[in-house]
């Protein structure tokens, strides 16, 4: 089976390893959640470039991946070619689902629903530039969004404050009223994306990128048919694990495993965490007992 290494910064990852899961190819899923760092939009730049493709790298030597998907959209548009250059598997990165929101739209009025630092970023201006030139794209940036779905895997009760929030600002901005297609550009969001459709004034099309990013993989690996089967999750922050175990053994994972600090990034099982695999939430995992 081919080794599929999915990193983030927390759990939003979780929408690509989904999608990975769905889709009928047999992996292996190791995932990194680098949550001692959450939330990447807080960090610079600078901050990123040097963090993200050494602590990669070391994930790599440990874990050996077949191929890393970097399934956090700040980490992609900031680190991607510094990640390439630091490891030796092919890196697919997240794109902000622009081209197929705008290839969709009837009104001609899109949505796109990111993080603060996303909608801010020249990469996301020369996105819209290149595929939705014709378009009227209306951004709302939510970092209360990312809270909010790390919240609910962790067992929290729901909030509606972030998604009332989100809806208001980017249905009830200039133009907002004929959005049709809504582009989650952050991984956090599918995780939401039913209770953001059920708020929303009038229906839409939500779109993610995990189905491209799943396509896309399977290019470059040729995967055999089969289930997926999830192993392990390493946190950066490992007094989060137990409030995230659930999440993970609901998909599969067995093993939860602490991800040292900088400089060595080394892992190890956290004890006490060999989880109790659920197999009812994720049928296209592969249970492993």
């Amino acid at each position: 089976m081919k080794r599929v290494l999915l990193f983030d910064s927390g759990v939003g990852g979780l929408s690509v390893l989904d999608a990975l899961a769905a889709s009928g190819a047999g992996y292996e899923l190791d995932y990194a959640a680098d949550n001692a760092w959450l939330p990447y939009g807080l960090k610079s730049d600078t901050q990123l470039r040097a963090r993200v493709p050494a602590l990669l790298a070391a994930l790599a030597a440990q874990w050996a991946p077949d191929l890393i998907v970097i399934a956090c959209n700040t980490a992609s548009t900031i680190a991607l070619d510094a990640v390439r250059a630091a490891v030796d598997a092919p890196v697919v990165g997240v794109v902000p689902p622009v081209k197929p929101a705008a290839a969709q739209s009837q009104t001609g009025v899109i949505g796109l629903l990111a993080t603060p630092a996303t909608v801010r970023r020249t990469y996301t201006d020369d996105l819209i530039a290149q595929f939705a030139a014709d378009k009227i794209v209306v951004r709302f940036g939510s970092a209360a969004l990312v809270e909010e779905a790390e919240r609910r895997l962790a067992g929290a009760p729901a909030r509606n404050e972030a998604i009332t929030e989100a809806i208001g600002g980017l249905f009830g901005a200039p133009n907002g009223q004929d959005v049709d297609v809504v582009a989650l550009a952050c991984t956090h969001f599918p995780l939401l994306a039913a209770d953001l459709a059920a708020a929303a004034p009038r229906a839409c099309l939500w779109l993610d990128s995990g189905a491209a990013i799943a396509r896309r993989v399977a290019q470059l690996l040729s995967p055999p048919p089969g289930l997926a089967r999830a192993r392990r999750a390493g946190f950066t922050d490992a007094r989060q694990a137990h409030a995230l175990a659930p999440a993970f053994a609901a998909r599969g994972f067995s093993v939860l495993a602490g991800i040292g600090a900088d400089p060595g990034f080394d892992t190890a099982p956290i004890a006490g965490h060999r989880l109790r695999v659920s197999c009812s939430v994720a049928a296209r995992v592969h249970c492993a007992r």
